[in-house]
């Protein structure tokens, strides 16, 4: 993970807290239209969203907390969420691995 104090970009988990109710989903096609185009520029790795419990999680790549709100600010959804956000200090999963080796 690089030092966010150089200018570079670090990892954070973000968690979101929501209430969900017949305006908020008016919100959903363009808050998923811009979400789209924060991964397509590898700003977000990744996105989920429980509907039972309500919360949304998403690893975003920035130079610092105040830039992570700055993107989440401007989503059509923002209003509605309580934010957690915390600098990830390791991020690893299967992805990040070599394939299996397989022996013909």
């Amino acid at each position: 993970m690089e030092n966010m104090n150089d200018g570079s970009v670090t990892k954070y988990q973000v968690t979101l807290h929501f209430d969900m109710n017949d305006e908020f989903m008016s919100f959903v096609p363009a808050h998923r239209l811009y979400i789209n185009s924060l991964i397509e520029k590898n700003i977000i790795d990744y996105y989920t969203v429980s509907m039972e419990s309500q919360r949304s999680w998403m690893v975003l790549n920035a130079s610092s907390k105040k830039e992570v709100e700055r993107i989440l600010s401007k989503s059509p959804l923002y209003q509605y969420w309580t934010v957690e956000i915390d600098e990830l200090f390791v991020y690893d999963g299967q992805s990040y691995r070599l394939p299996a080796v397989q022996l013909n």
